[in-house]
């Protein structure tokens, strides 16, 4: 992956967030879960480097843009 720049991080709540997986499915889907959360500029397609297992992924998001609230637990139902 290319360097993380200056700019990516230029100000407080910005983040570069490199992923690596199993497969396209699961890092996609990490992915996916951050972006429903905080403003993400989210990557197209994985990275696979031969010779090494797996994939990645680069991500940048922003914290200080918030989507939504993240849905609190639903306490489990008691057995009774």
């Amino acid at each position: 992956m290319d360097p993380i720049r200056e700019a990516h991080l230029s100000e407080p709540g910005l983040l570069v967030i490199d992923v690596a997986g199993l497969d396209d499915d699961t890092v996609l889907a990490f992915q996916e879960a951050i972006a429903r959360t905080w403003g993400t500029s989210t990557a197209e397609r994985t990275i696979r480097d031969p010779g090494q297992p797996g994939v990645r992924l680069r991500m940048y998001t922003d914290l200080r843009q918030v989507l939504k609230e993240a849905p609190s637990p639903e306490p489990e139902p008691s057995a009774t």
